[in-house]
């Protein structure tokens, strides 16, 4: 009986294999009929939203772009677009004023929608559309949006004459942004956004908290990176610096004595954690003084003269007011030194701080920058910028009412926006908000050792941060911690766990220095 059973199972193989190979063209050509079927109907839907009506907006394209399709209307780094999916790229005018003009592109996945909303932020004066932020966002399967805030070019030379541009870039683009894009989403896929979140470092940073500050209905949730908060204090540090290194050719510290300084601070603080790896963990615990590197003798490669002692002093101590002693923004922390040339590289100071004195305060395009007076000039800019470019309220109690979540982090290394001041608003907003006791839970700091401005450096720096995000506003799971990896020439070379704040990553004592295993987040 078992042979003739084995035959009898061997004949009903070969009878499905035959009808599986009779079937299975069928199917195939079905399939790719009813996929046809489909891209023409999302591509009609897309074409449609050209006659799209919606309040002070204007629809100037509605088109389909095929996978990998992208090109970058500069026609530069088009290579970073070969996997985005199939979507429908629309883009639009939003006029809130008369004077507005604030360009807006929504990018919707043509299959595949997650069903929820993304918009990402700008850096600098913006006046360009995050490209590769869109297609990050489509590639995660949202419908996602940026915004140029109202004009084009990285200078502030927009807001001279036009207050109305000054208001678009300072908050209201991002929020009419957000309402003509949740209903563009609504007009092609049928429905809202189930979920709607923002994503920014620097300038997005500081576009994230003034949208939860002043339009706390408009995301779930919130990621604000490095946040340029409040850009007067910002701006102002960002001169005094200036004026200290850019004196004169005494007072200027070449690049090439950097690593000299960033070498002596990893003498001094990096073992602090319990580790040596080339990170400085919590550089709060760091007392290093420059006059450590003063020459002995003439002028070396090795050491600082006494003007470059000074002028690294101005770097690593935070601006106060000369009469108070009140501080007005933090310096430089310990570790950061090989990003220095970025602010205080010469011969000009760093030219987005001087735009906001030469266009926004003095609304002069001849403003010297060498007569900026941080006891005049600075009340002043705060008076003209009240409520655009000062501090962000951090009293966010509507927004946390409402359950929404705020996830912030900062790179210690830092070259641009000093770490703390992200510490600061961090400090200052738990204190101020009233949250429910069902939401007491709703916002976080992350602190990236050895990370840079918005990314780079010698850190960690490559984490999720919106995965994280949609886990805490989706299913409650606070972010206990952030897996984070550092890449040299596209490999893996370093992991480490990131700790919300205070907490820090302390070594366990055994296994390797570069595996996130081996650390554990524990109080500082």
């Amino acid at each position: 009986m078992a042979p003739r059973s084995f035959r009898h199972r061997q004949s009903l193989f070969w009878i499905a294999a035959a009808a599986i190979a009779i079937v299975l063209p069928f199917a195939r050509t079905y399939a790719v009929s009813a996929r046809a079927t489909g891209d023409d109907a999302a591509g009609a839907r897309c074409a449609a939203l050209t006659s799209l009506a919606l309040p002070q907006t204007t629809v100037k394209q509605a088109s389909v772009v095929n996978a990998g399709g992208f090109a970058v209307p500069n026609g530069r780094g088009n290579a970073a677009f070969a996997a985005v999916p199939s979507f429908c790229r629309v883009a639009m005018t939003l006029t809130p004023s008369a004077d507005s003009n604030i360009g807006v592109e929504v990018w919707l996945p043509l299959s595949g929608w997650n069903g929820k909303y993304q918009a990402v932020g700008n850096g600098g004066w913006a006046g360009t559309i995050g490209y590769p932020a869109l297609a990050e966002g489509v590639k995660r399967g949202y419908a996602v949006s940026a915004t140029d805030t109202g004009h084009t070019g990285g200078s502030a030379s927009f807001a001279l004459g036009h207050p109305e541009k000054l208001i678009d870039y300072a908050y209201r683009s991002e929020h009419v942004m957000a309402v003509a894009a949740k209903g563009v989403v609504r007009a092609f896929y049928g429905n809202m956004p189930s979920r709607s979140y923002f994503n920014g470092c620097s300038t997005g940073g500081r576009q994230a908290l003034v949208e939860a500050s002043r339009f706390p209905d408009d995301f779930d949730g919130i990621i604000a990176g490095a946040a340029a908060n409040p850009k007067t204090h910002l701006d102002a540090w960002r001169m005094v610096m200036s004026l200290a290194m850019l004196n004169d050719a005494e007072t200027l510290i070449p690049p090439s004595k950097y690593r000299v300084i960033h070498q002596a601070v990893l003498d001094a603080c990096d073992a602090l954690d319990g580790v040596r790896d080339g990170l400085i963990e919590n550089p709060q615990r760091c007392r290093f003084n420059p006059e450590v590197l003063r020459c002995k003798g003439p002028d070396s490669p090795n050491c600082l003269t006494a003007p470059q002692v000074e002028s690294a002093r101005v770097a690593m101590s935070p601006l106060k007011d000369p009469k108070t002693g009140a501080e007005i923004f933090p310096g430089f922390e310990p570790g950061n030194e090989l990003g220095w040339g970025r602010l205080l590289g010469g011969p000009e100071p760093y030219e987005t701080a001087v735009d906001t004195y030469r266009y926004v305060i003095f609304k002069n395009p001849a403003w010297n920058w060498r007569t900026f007076s941080l006891e005049r000039d600075l009340p002043e800019a705060n008076r003209v910028a009240q409520g655009l470019l000062t501090a962000v309220d951090p009293n966010l109690t509507p927004f946390a009412a409402r359950g929404g979540k705020l996830l912030t982090y900062h790179g210690w290394a830092d070259q641009d926006i000093s770490p703390r001041a992200s510490i600061n608003f961090y400090t200052r907003t738990r204190e101020a908000t009233k949250a429910p006791a069902t939401n007491a839970d709703w916002v976080r700091l992350f602190m990236v050792p050895g990370m840079q401005h918005c990314g780079g450096g010698e850190g960690p720096n490559t984490f999720d941060t919106i995965g994280a995000l949609e886990s805490w506003v989706e299913h409650g799971r606070a972010p206990a911690s952030m897996p984070a990896s550092h890449s040299t020439e596209g490999r893996v070379d370093r992991t480490r766990p990131l700790c919300p704040y205070p907490q820090v990553a302390k070594y366990r004592g055994t296994g390797s220095i570069e595996d996130a295993g081996s650390f554990e987040c524990v109080a500082p």
